[in-house]
């Protein structure tokens, strides 16, 4: 479960107003830096829908896991997240990635993504939730608010 700051928020791609609006950029970091940096950026997470390029936002209020510790920790130990709120998780490449919900008591919408594309969606179920897909992000937000976004819409961070 990611879990670190960012002025940036997920939201769909699609449309021509979005060139140049950004790129994922959230990546791991290779120091030793990596196992015990806090999180401190902000994002805004927006979605694209595939065939007719509606574009809106997820959550403006996203922290990106990009830590040893935030990634293992996620989600664990909160007692809720605002309705505006994800947390993404970036990896270098894209494999099978595993979520789970132990330690987390609510329900959440898991999105996971190869590069940008949304390759498999879930609700995961609180304290005995699980998903698994093949994803180089994983964007976790609260439980419906990713209705409406399908697999092969477009879903990124912009500053």
């Amino acid at each position: 479960m990611p879990a670190e700051t960012s002025d940036r928020a997920v939201a769909r791609v699609g449309d021509a107003t979005d060139a140049g609006a950004g790129d994922w950029s959230v990546r791991p970091h290779r120091s030793a830096e990596r196992f015990i940096r806090p999180a401190t950026e902000r994002r805004l997470c927006e979605s694209t829908t595939t065939p007719g390029g509606e574009k809106r936002t997820l959550a403006s209020d996203v922290d990106a896991a990009d830590t040893f510790l935030t990634q293992a920790r996620g989600l664990m130990f909160r007692r809720s997240i605002p309705d505006d709120y994800a947390m993404c998780f970036a990896f270098e490449e894209a494999k099978e990635r595993n979520l789970h919900m132990v330690f987390v008591p609510f329900d959440i919408d898991a999105l996971w993504l190869v590069d940008g594309e949304v390759r498999a969606k879930k609700r995961l179920r609180a304290w005995r939730g699980f998903g698994s897909a093949v994803a180089d992000t994983i964007v976790e937000l609260p439980a419906g608010a990713a209705d409406g976004v399908e697999v092969g819409d477009e879903v990124r961070t912009v500053e």
